[in-house]
């Protein structure tokens, strides 16, 4: 038997972050999930929880994400939410999430993808091209840093985190000069500020970069009936191949990977690349296949990476 579907005096509770992204992200699926079962928005409530790398101390100081954690810096205290009962739906960043769920959990409904590229920002707007030898740029992302020190070595690369009004001010600060930001994030904030996107074949982007993922418990069929409705297949496959991809190549935030995945008629074409921390070494493969075998095409392209790259590719050079 259905259970009933929530109200405005029994709403479903969805969890997120607090920053004005991952809001957006959470008033979006909540907008999905009304329309779908044609409930009113007070039948939900968005419940904000602090994560260890929501920290303002450590975004302010520009700590590095490998000295804080990894992945998990993200959704721990959200995943611990959703298992005691406190939520009953967690709304993520895929590119934030770990490829491994704890035990009780489940990660199986996406919602349409955005833009996945990387847009390049500057306070003028400058392009990628323009920047002058010996430019400082900021990112916290391992995997831009690499790929910007492998296309331009010249350039110099700090620290940089925060949400996007955060990193915007510093770029206004002179703390850098430029630094990269999703034009997925961008877009869902409905912000017009000077940027320029790049496209895939020159910087290919995160794994899952651009897709909203939601949590749920196992033992919780109607949420499970609920989420089907608002699921988007084609995320979902494209996801299936990035992910396994990322999952048998390590994907900590230590390791500087890229993946995208297309479907293409009956068929999925990954690409995928990994780089050396420094930016000294990149290796690029792409495959295709059914799209029903996306997960093992996902598993058999980063085999072939790691073993053109041997053992300790993804180590500094000293």
């Amino acid at each position: 038997m259905n259970q009933p579907l929530p109200t405005p005096a029994s709403p479903l509770k969805i969890g997120t972050r607090g920053s004005p992204l991952a809001l957006a992200q959470a008033h979006e699926t909540r907008a999905r999930l009304g329309a779908a079962f044609d409930l009113p928005a007070e039948a939900f409530e968005i419940v904000v929880i602090k994560t260890t790398g929501d920290d303002r101390a450590l975004i302010d100081a520009d700590r590095p994400l490998k000295e804080i954690g990894n992945k998990g810096l993200f959704t721990k205290e959200i995943e611990e939410a959703l298992l005691d009962g406190s939520i009953d739906i967690a709304v993520h960043s895929m590119k934030d999430m770990p490829v491994e769920q704890p035990e009780g959990l489940l990660l199986d409904c996406y919602l349409p993808r955005e833009d996945v590229r990387d847009a390049f920002v500057t306070v003028d707007g400058k392009a990628f091209s323009e920047l002058p030898g010996g430019g400082v740029v900021g990112t916290s992302s391992l995997r831009r840093k690499a790929q910007l020190l492998f296309r331009r070595p010249d350039l110099k690369v700090v620290e940089f985190r925060g949400n996007v009004q955060t990193r915007m001010r510093k770029l206004s600060e002179g703390v850098a000069e430029a630094t990269f930001l999703a034009c997925a994030g961008l877009n869902r904030l409905g912000m017009d500020i000077p940027r320029v996107a790049i496209a895939a074949e020159e910087m290919l982007p995160a794994v899952a970069q651009g897709a909203i993922g939601i949590e749920r418990r196992a033992d919780d069929p109607r949420t499970k009936r609920m989420l089907e409705a608002i699921h988007d297949v084609s995320t979902g496959q494209r996801l299936a191949a990035e992910r396994a991809f990322l999952a048998a190549l390590d994907g900590s935030c230590e390791t500087p990977i890229a993946g995208l995945a297309l479907l293409e008629g009956d068929e999925i074409w990954l690409r995928g690349e990994i780089l050396r921390p420094d930016g000294s070494e990149c290796l690029v493969d792409s495959a295709r296949a059914p799209v029903a075998q996306g997960a093992a095409l996902g598993r058999e392209l980063a085999e072939r990476l790691l073993e053109r790259a041997g053992p300790g590719f993804f180590e500094f050079r000293g």
